[in-house]
């Protein structure tokens, strides 16, 4: 699941996230980025509730996994761009796990179709047995 970042700036950040602290570490950077990029409040909570939401996805049923994460520009708009890899088992049935309200238990009970739901695009690739990445941007206004 490792192959090229969509569109991210120059200044992209890897933060691993291998324990509860290291989700804490990555609300705290999407905030920040949020922030630079000059998001409201609204689209930063939003943003940062999904990025915690798949945080957590990625340590809790990916075994642990990296975020990468960065600034993006498209037609004069700025955005934050995360993406989060994981190389745990994978998701086998994607249509349940982004159905509303269908959960696994654990997390803050968004599941991953709230966390689409949260931001301005939302990408899920997975293979059982080969890991799961989840992009998602969240665009300025």
């Amino acid at each position: 699941m490792n192959g090229p970042l969509p569109d991210l700036d120059a200044d992209v950040q890897t933060l691993p996230i291998e324990s509860n602290d290291d989700v804490v570490r990555a609300r705290q950077l999407v905030r920040t980025l949020a922030q630079r990029c000059k998001l409201s409040l609204v689209d930063q909570t939003k943003l940062v509730t999904a990025a915690s939401e798949l945080a957590r996805n990625t340590l809790v049923y990916g075994g642990g996994g990296v975020l990468r994460i960065g600034l993006v520009r498209r037609g004069g708009k700025v955005g934050v761009s995360a993406i989060f890899d994981d190389s745990g088992p994978g998701i086998p049935d994607v249509d349940q796990a982004l159905t509303d309200g269908w959960t696994s238990g654990g997390g803050l009970g968004l599941g991953l179709s709230g966390a689409r739901r949260l931001v301005d695009e939302f990408t899920l690739d997975t293979e059982v047995g080969g890991g799961t990445r989840v992009s998602v941007t969240k665009w300025g206004r």
